[in-house]
């Protein structure tokens, strides 16, 4: 075969817009995509919702509309989603606090966990940072955690709500590195920044995107990233594992969910699109702008993420006797 009519075959192979689904029905996508967050609009996770919706509106030639359903832990989203057909019309953009933080802490959930959706991939991966307010006489997460182990139930610390990662992050640190603190629970990630930069709190966990302006501002200290590498955005910032934390890793990731026995064929394009997107360098650098890592990733990849994800918190929550209020 001449390179010409490889080329050739690349480009009509590229240029077929449309996959049939294994029932012949329809080609998918035939009309607009919604793609449902189960968070409030303009957080890190709806912006992200919004970047892809837009990428795949130019890659599958269709509309992909995001939709905001949020409440309950992102519950609400979730169960909403459960309920539609599973024929890539409806699509989840979810993160770890619902798939695999909430079903531990909220009983019964009104649909199954993992038989009600198809995992089709992770995507994003947000760092969060150690912020202490300027008052803190410490300027190491070394020094932070000397510190708090010298005032045991002195210190306390604000969080997006019980059972947000923020909370639970906290939560480990504590448990890893032998401290105690006070939790004071916030309805959301901006009021419970807000209360470290206004002092009513010591310390939170803050999206690295969020907390670094405050940085530069002089009104945040950042410690340390509860990620395993560095955030991008901040490669002089430690993490806490080169802090001496050993093991220790949190984040908010992020993935492309669907309602259960979505078609394999679409499973398959979908992913195949998330994972071309992150390679992408131009679409890379809008996530990592974001404040995120770009991740993807097969289906198989993400259900064993899943599980072992699930399992960690599920652990953390029962070691540390954490519950929802009510």
């Amino acid at each position: 075969m001449t390179t010409l009519h490889r080329r050739s075959l690349l480009a009509a192979t590229l240029a077929v817009p449309a996959l049939r689904t294994a029932s012949g029905q329809a080609p998918w996508p035939a009309r607009p995509v919604t793609m449902v967050n189960p968070w409030p609009a303009g957080g890190s996770s709806d912006t992200m919702t919004r970047l892809f919706a837009q990428r795949f509106t130019q890659v599958f030639g269709q509309n992909f509309v995001v939709e905001n359903r949020a409440g309950a832990s992102g519950t609400i989203g979730h169960n909403h989603v459960a309920q539609q057909r599973p024929d890539g019309y409806t699509l989840l953009f979810a993160t770890n606090s619902t798939y695999a933080i909430a079903p531990h802490l909220i009983s019964p959930l009104p649909y199954d966990n993992r038989a009600a959706f198809t995992g089709i991939s992770l995507v994003a991966r947000t760092a969060q940072a150690v912020c202490v307010h300027p008052s803190v006489p410490v300027n190491t997460i070394q020094e932070f955690l000397a510190y708090v182990r010298a005032r045991p139930g002195e210190i306390n610390f604000s969080s997006a709500g019980i059972g947000a990662t923020s909370h639970l992050a906290t939560e480990l640190l504590m448990a890893a590195a032998g401290l105690n603190m006070v939790h004071v629970p916030y309805r959301g990630g901006a009021p419970s920044a807000q209360a470290v930069l206004a002092g009513e709190t010591r310390m939170s966990f803050i999206d690295a995107i969020t907390a670094l302006p405050h940085r530069q501002a002089g009104t945040l200290k950042l410690l340390a990233v509860s990620t395993a590498t560095r955030s991008p955005l901040a490669q002089d910032v430690p993490t806490l594992q080169e802090a001496g934390v050993a093991g220790f890793e949190s984040s908010t990731d992020m993935a492309l969910m669907a309602p259960a026995n979505l078609p394999e064929a679409i499973t398959a394009r979908l992913a195949d699109g998330i994972r071309a997107a992150v390679t992408d360098p131009a679409f890379r650098q809008q996530i990592i702008a974001q404040g995120a890592d770009p991740v993807g990733g097969s289906p198989a990849e993400f259900s064993t993420y899943w599980t072992a994800e699930s399992e960690k918190w599920g652990t953390l929550i029962r070691s540390r006797g954490i519950r929802m209020p009510g």
